[in-house]
């Protein structure tokens, strides 16, 4: 669980959290979901960062660490793009939904382009997650 590898991976993929979550949510999302937010005055301006990054930390050791489990020793661009999508799936269309159906944050069309963004967010995560592990399985 502490090995090299998921360590190193955890560093990249919490990186990839803040930055590409900035990318994906910040910078292209916010524009098309500001038409789909039910309630304003929702989102932090500016965010807490110590707690953002904390949470991409938390993301990343996760992410990397239910990777080492699934990959089972074999790891490519596709696999960890699969897997990555997985989880866009169950945190961007399930939870998604579920906040769709108990809140008033995003309509259904918001909500989906919200899963969307998850989906691409995860893929590309998983896809660093498989790279680290298949370069540096070796030396674990």
């Amino acid at each position: 669980m502490f090995s090299k590898t998921n360590l190193m991976s955890t560093l990249v993929t919490t990186i990839w959290g803040f930055f590409g979550g900035y990318l994906l949510w910040g910078l292209i999302g916010d524009p098309i979901l500001k038409d789909h937010t039910v309630s304003s005055g929702l989102m932090k301006d500016p965010p807490d960062f110590m707690h953002l990054v904390i949470g991409c930390l938390i993301v990343g050791f996760v992410v990397s660490t239910i990777y080492s489990k699934w990959a089972r020793g074999a790891h490519s661009m596709s696999q960890g793009a699969q897997y990555g999508i997985w989880l866009g799936i169950l945190m961007g269309l399930g939870s998604g939904m579920i906040d769709f159906a108990t809140s008033n944050l995003l309509d259904l069309s918001g909500t989906l382009i919200n899963a969307v963004v998850y989906i691409v967010h995860f893929g590309i995560m998983g896809v660093f997650v498989s790279l680290i592990y298949g370069k540096m399985k070796s030396e674990d």
